[in-house]
């Protein structure tokens, strides 16, 4: 699964991505995830913590962190 994780990244195919994460591959939430936060991407964050990469999660904390405090500066 890691190899086609890698595979579709490579090629952009982000709907093959999320099917190998809906099917438990780990390393596709988190090549997804990385394009999320590069994005910035909040609600596709979730969708891949409900998936079950718990990462995800942490990073959009920490993204709704950063935007908390830049809303307060």
């Amino acid at each position: 699964m890691d190899r086609l994780a890698d595979l579709a990244d490579t090629g952009g195919d982000l709907h093959e991505l999320s099917e190998l994460l809906d099917e438990g591959s780990m390393r596709a939430g988190l090549l997804l995830t990385r394009r999320a936060v590069a994005k910035g991407d909040l609600r596709e964050l979730q969708r891949i913590c409900d998936a079950g990469y718990d990462e995800a999660g942490s990073e959009l904390d920490r993204l709704l962190r950063a935007r908390a405090d830049a809303d307060r500066a």
